[in-house]
C-alpha cells in the first residue's frame, strides 16, 4: 500500500507536474471570467518555469546530497559482496527490442561490473523488481540479468538477481534476507549519489551493514550551485529527481524506515 501511496503523492506535487496543474487551472480561470485567479495562477508557473527550469535552485538541493557520502576506502579491502540498485535499466525497453538500455544512471552497471573485476571474489546483487502501475509490468532484474551476463557476470552462484523489489525498502529488506549478511563481512552499495542517503539510512535501519560507493553524479562541484541550465526541461527534470529524494527522507524517516532524517557517514568511514 506504502509503495501505490507514494506514486499517487508524487504524481501530484513533483514540480513539473504542478507546473502543468497551474497552467490548466490558470487557464481554465481565465476562460470562466476569474481573470484575477488566472493570471495570479499562470503568474506562479511563470516562476516555477524561470526557477526551476533556468536557475540552478535544483542544484542548491542536489548538492547536499550528493556530497554527503564519500566512497569507501578500498586500499587493501577485501569486498564480500556488492550490492546493485535497480533504476539504471529500462526494463520496458528490453522486454519489447531486445537490446540492452539504460537511463542516465547507467553508471550503476558499467561501475558495478568495474567492481566485480577488482574484487573477483564478492558477490554481485542485482535488486530491481518490477515499478509500473498503470502500464504493463517488466522486472529491472530480467533486463539486468541479460546486460550483465554480455559483460561477463553470469547468474552462476556469483551473481545473485533478486526481482521482487519495487522501493528502496524492499531492496534492503529482500536483499538482507537473500544474502545473510555475516558480521565481519565487508558489502558495497552501488546507487546514485543522490540516491545514497536514504538508501543508506535504510540499510542501517534494516540491520545490513553497508558501505557506499557512490556513482552517477548529477553535479561536477560546488561552482554547480552558479550554473544556469540550458534548457528548462533539463532543469525541470533535476528538480524532480532532487524534491523527490528529499520528499524520500522525511517520508522515511517518518514512518521508520530509515535511521535518521538526513543519513551522515559514521565516524572513521
Amino acid at each position: 500500500m506504502f509503495f501505490y501511496l507514494a506514486k499517487v503523492f508524487w504524481f501530484l506535487v513533483q514540480p513539473s507536474g504542478l507546473l502543468l496543474i497551474l497552467m490548466i487551472a490558470g487557464a481554465t480561470s481565465l476562460r470562466w471570467g476569474f481573470e484575477r485567479i488566472g493570471r495570479r495562477l499562470l503568474a506562479l508557473a511563470v516562476l516555477l518555469l524561470l526557477c526551476g527550469g533556468l536557475l540552478p535552485v535544483s542544484n542548491w538541493l542536489i548538492l547536499p546530497l550528493e556530497q554527503r557520502f564519500p566512497r569507501a576506502e578500498l586500499s587493501g579491502a577485501s569486498i564480500s559482496g556488492i550490492v546493485v540498485l535497480g533504476g539504471a535499466e529500462d526494463a520496458r525497453i528490453w522486454k519489447r527490442r531486445g537490446i540492452h538500455a539504460m537511463n542516465e544512471a547507467g553508471e550503476r552497471f558499467t561501475e558495478a561490473v568495474a567492481l566485480a573485476r577488482r574484487f573477483p571474489n564478492a558477490r554481485i546483487v542485482f535488486t530491481g523488481g518490477a515499478v509500473e502501475i498503470l502500464s504493463e509490468p517488466s522486472v529491472g532484474a530480467d533486463a539486468a540479468r541479460t546486460l550483465f551476463g554480455d559483460l561477463g557476470l553470469r547468474e552462476d552462484g556469483r551473481l545473485i538477481l533478486e526481482s521482487k523489489a519495487r522501493d528502496t525498502w524492499e531492496n534492503a529488506v529482500n536483499v538482507k534476507a537473500l544474502v545473510s549478511p555475516k558480521t565481519g563481512e565487508r558489502w558495497l552499495l552501488v546507487t546514485s549519489a543522490w540516491h545514497m542517503p536514504r538508501s543508506v539510512g535504510v540499510f542501517r535501519r534494516v540491520g545490513f551493514a553497508i558501505e557506499p560507493w557512490p556513482v552517477d553524479y548529477r553535479t561536477a562541484d560546488d561552482w554547480d550551485a552558479l550554473r544556469l541550465f540550458d534548457a528548462p526541461a533539463d532543469g525541470l527534470k533535476r528538480l524532480d529527481t532532487a524534491m523527490r529524494e528529499w520528499i524520500g527522507l522525511v517520508a522515511y524517516r517518518a514512518t521508520g524506515r530509515t535511521d535518521a532524517l538526513f543519513p551522515a557517514p559514521e565516524r572513521g568511514i
